[in-house]
C-alpha cells in the first residue's frame, strides 16, 4: 500500500493528537497513533483508553486501502522538521515495515497490527446533544477551566459542568472556594440535560477551538460524550456523579458594589500578594468612600505590604479577606475593562461580574471570604 500526503498538514495532526496520548500505558499500543486509509482519506486515532481522537486529512494519491499503528514519538520527530513537501509512506504489512520517502531521504519504522487498538465507547442513539459556536465553546472552556479542583474525595468536581435547562445553557466549574458560572442564553432545551466534562478532553478542546469559525456538536449521554469539532472528534468518558446545586450557593442581592478598573486592581494584587502569609495567601480588602485598601502581611518573616486602588464604592465601610492567588486567576479570566464587586458582610461570598455582560451570556464569578483579625 503506498500514499502521499503534505507533510505540513501530517504534522499538524499528529502534534495534536499527540496530547491525548499518556507517557505510560497499560497498554503498550496506546502509544501508537493508527492511520487509516479509506480512499482518498486519511483518519488519524489516539487514545488512552479514556479520551479517543480522531481527524483526517485528504491524501493526494493512494493505491489501496488499508489500517497499520505506529510509534508516536517515532513519526513525530520524523517528520515534525519537514518544509512543506509532499512524502510518500510505502506500507509492507507483511513485514510490519513503513518506508516513509520525502525530497531529500528516506527512513523506515516498525508497524504494529492496528486491530489491537482499543474501540472508544460510544454514546448512545438517545444521546442528548448541543450545538455550539466553536469560538463560544473554546471562550466558556478558558474561563471556566482555571475553577476546577483535584479531589480525590469528591471527584464531580475535577471537571467542567454543562447544565443544559429550557433557559439557557450554564457552564459551571468550582473547587468549593472559587466558582465560574457562564449562562448562554442561546443555548436551550426543552428537557434539561447535564454532563460533567474531565478536564482533559476539555484542555485538549480548548488548544484545537477557537482557530476557525463553524459550530461545535456535543453527543452525550450518562456516561459519554462525542465532541465533533469540524475535522476532527472527541470521545470521552464523562465524570459520573451528581455534581453539586450550584446557583444554591450563588447570593442573592449583596447591596454593596464596588466597581474598579480590572487591570489596576489585577496590577496591585500581584504587588501586594508577595508579602502574603505563605500558607494562607491573605490579602485584606478594605473599602471606604472611593478608595480600596489592599493589605498583606506575613510576620513571621517580618513583611508587610499596603496598596490603595481608586473605586467606585455605594455600601457601607467593610473589610474582607480574600485569597489572593484565587482572585488573581478570578480577575485574569476577564477580559473586560471594569469589573463590579458586589459584597454583603465579610461572612459572605463575594461576586465579581464584568462591567459589561458578553452578548447573550450572563458570567458570574463567585469567591469565598477568609476569616480576618481585625
Amino acid at each position: 500500500m503506498r500514499f502521499t500526503l503534505s507533510s505540513t498538514a501530517l504534522s499538524n495532526k499528529l502534534s495534536a493528537l499527540s496530547k491525548v496520548i499518556n507517557s505510560k500505558n497499560a497498554l503498550p499500543i496506546l502509544g501508537d497513533f493508527v492511520f487509516d486509509i479509506q480512499g482518498q482519506t486519511l483518519t488519524l486515532t489516539a487514545s488512552d483508553s479514556e479520551n479517543t481522537m480522531r481527524t483526517t486529512i485528504e491524501l493526494t494519491e493512494s493505491d489501496g486501502d488499508g489500517r497499520f499503528a505506529i510509534g508516536n514519538h517515532d513519526v513525530l520527530e520524523a517528520v515534525k522538521g519537514f518544509s512543506e513537501q509532499p512524502i510518500t509512506f510505502e506500507v509492507n504489512m507483511e513485514q510490519n515495515l513503513v518506508k516513509i520517502s520525502y525530497q531529500n531521504g528516506l527512513f523506515s519504522l516498525p508497524i504494529e497490527n492496528a486491530d489491537e487498538f482499543p474501540i472508544p465507547a460510544s454514546v448512545s442513539e438517545t444521546a442528548n446533544s448541543i450545538t455550539i459556536p466553536n469560538t463560544l465553546l473554546a471562550e466558556n472552556i478558558n474561563r471556566t477551566i482555571f475553577a476546577t479542583a483535584q479531589d480525590e474525595l469528591r471527584p464531580v468536581m475535577n471537571g467542567i459542568y454543562f447544565d443544559l435547562t429550557p433557559d439557557s445553557l450554564s457552564v459551571v466549574a468550582s473547587d468549593g472556594h472559587k466558582l465560574v458560572r457562564n449562562m448562554i442564553f442561546t443555548i436551550k432545551a426543552d428537557q434539561p440535560a447535564a454532563f460533567i466534562l474531565p478536564k482533559k478532553p476539555a484542555n485538549l478542546l480548548r488548544n484545537l477551538l477557537g482557530k476557525d469559525g463553524g459550530d461545535v456538536t456535543i453527543r452525550f449521554d450518562e456516561r459519554n460524550a462525542e465532541v465533533n469539532y469540524g475535522d476532527g472528534i472527541i470521545q470521552c468518558r464523562l465524570i459520573e456523579g451528581r455534581y453539586p446545586n450550584y446557583n444554591s450557593v450563588i447570593p442573592q442581592g449583596n447591596p454593596n458594589e464596588l466597581r474598579v478598573d480590572r487591570a489596576g486592581l489585577l496590577a496591585a494584587l500581584r504587588r501586594v500578594q508577595p508579602f502574603a502569609n505563605g500558607s494562607s495567601n491573605l490579602i485584606r480588602f478594605h473599602v471606604e468612600g472611593s478608595t480600596l485598601q489592599l493589605d498583606a502581611e506575613d510576620y513571621d518573616f517580618s513583611k508587610t505590604a499596603t496598596e490603595r486602588v481608586a473605586c467606585e464604592y455605594n455600601g457601607q465601610t467593610m473589610s474582607i479577606g480574600f485569597k489572593g492567588s484565587s482572585f488573581i486567576e478570578i480577575l485574569s479570566n476577564f477580559e473586560c475593562q471594569e469589573v463590579i464587586l458586589q459584597l454583603a458582610d465579610p461572612s459572605r461570598a463575594g461576586l465579581v461580574l464584568p462591567s459589561e455582560q458578553p452578548e447573550n451570556q450572563d458570567v458570574l464569578m463567585l469567591m469565598m471570604p477568609m476569616l480576618i483579625n481585625d
